[in-house]
């Protein structure tokens, strides 16, 4: 896995936070922590479409962003269970799964840094 990737799944985790924090920011820290989030986020996910297909980069930011919002809904706010809700989240694993794999490592539009 390259370095590329890993921003790309950093900027899911910063998206999964600020989705939590718009959801349940109640203070000025917690909303300037929301809006620094967003920042880090779109940023990262701009520095990885430099180096890898933006469609590809963008699907999978989507896929793993929406998969760790019902995962932190179900298991921090009390959201209930539902195996068809699971059935899906595995789609969506599957699809992020082949979108990378399928992804040619070299069809970066940038230079290596």
């Amino acid at each position: 896995m390259n370095k590329h990737w890993m921003t790309v799944y950093v900027a899911a985790l910063f998206e999964v936070l600020w989705v939590i924090g718009l959801a349940h920011a109640d203070r000025f820290l917690e909303w300037a922590g929301t809006v620094c989030a967003i920042f880090l986020s779109n940023y990262l996910l701009i520095r990885a479409s430099q180096f890898l297909p933006a469609g590809t980069v963008y699907s999978v930011f989507v896929g793993l962003g929406s998969l760790g919002a019902v995962i932190s809904d179900i298991v921090f706010f009390g959201e209930p269970f539902h195996l068809l809700k699971i059935c899906f989240i595995l789609f969506i694993i599957a699809g992020v799964v082949g979108l990378q794999l399928l992804t040619d490592e070299d069809a970066g539009k940038g230079d290596e840094e």
